[in-house]
């Protein structure tokens, strides 16, 4: 369990959420069986990147003071496992997720099909070699693409067949909320990522930097997600008089100097958290 770290599962929850809700918006008739197998996709990819990173980043994990939310697990830095156990769990996860993602195919959905590819090939190229993109500056994007945009995309095709504006827009709102995430986790393990040799964001740019780009993009989200609602609804007030300002409060929080990395990488969560709940519980409640 601890391998696993569920509190991170969350987002592969909220995404499939937010998928199934704008097709709903959009007069698709949710059924419990479908939703089922979507999330079985996306949540067999998601423990296969758990997996796989905190076996390719075990050697860094050793000097990281971890935290909920960042530093790995701890399972296979502290010896509590062998490594082993942990690429194979990545290896059977990936198998069940290839295995739903072919049920898709077919069953004649070729587009949630591809986007199952997608989400394995990208969240395995996130840490593990040869891509190892979390180690060269592009993991942040990689997280992007696959936790904000490929995940609801998936779910949004698995009751409609398609891909299409409805499902990009809310999905690239989340998509700078997870951007601010992956920045905000990385803040804690700077010095054990720079001494490990990960090239990621705050390492290149430094922490001072990161911070600005968590608050910028939690600003963006905020204002991105106030025009989503108004979109969407002829009276969102309610949702947003919650969400946005906790976002707008998480991101003016970032730019503070004082606040410790912990608090950073706490606050970058809820970002996402909030953004994709939202938004999933927007639509919801505005369904045709």
């Amino acid at each position: 369990m601890r391998l696993s770290r569920p509190l991170f599962l969350y987002g592969g929850f909220a995404g499939v959420a937010l998928g199934a809700a704008v097709a709903a918006w959009s007069g698709r008739r949710i059924d419990l069986t479908t939703y089922a197998w979507a999330q079985g996709l996306v949540t067999a990819f998601h423990l296969m990147v758990h997996y796989a990173n905190d076996y390719y980043d075990r050697g860094g994990d050793h000097a990281v003071e971890r935290t909920l939310w960042s530093g790995g697990s701890g399972v296979l830095a502290n010896g509590d496992l062998p490594p082993r156990v942990a690429l194979i769990a990545a290896g059977v996860c990936a198998a069940a997720g290839l295995a739903v993602t072919a049920r898709f195919a077919l069953a004649g959905n070729s587009t949630v099909a591809l986007l199952g590819l997608a989400i394995f090939a990208f969240a395995w190229c996130y840490s593990a070699p040869p891509m190892r993109l979390a180690a060269r500056g592009l993991g942040e994007l990689d997280a992007a693409l696959v936790v904000a945009v490929l995940v609801p995309c998936a779910a949004y095709a698995a009751f409609t067949g398609r891909v299409d504006a409805e499902i990009l827009r809310p999905a690239l709102v989340c998509g700078l909320a997870m951007l601010g995430m992956m920045v905000a986790v990385e803040v804690p393990d700077r010095e054990a990522d720079a001494a490990a040799g990960k090239r990621n964001w705050v390492v290149r740019f430094g922490e001072r930097a990161a911070r600005r780009i968590v608050a910028f993009a939690g600003l963006a989200t905020a204002t991105s997600l106030v025009l989503t609602g108004l979109r969407i609804a002829g009276d969102p007030r309610p949702l947003f008089s919650i969400v946005a300002p906790s976002v707008v409060a998480v991101a003016l929080a970032f730019a503070a100097r004082s606040a410790r990395p912990a608090l950073v990488a706490l606050g970058g969560i809820a970002l996402y958290a909030a953004t994709v709940t939202g938004l999933a519980a927007l639509y919801a409640l505005t369904a045709r």
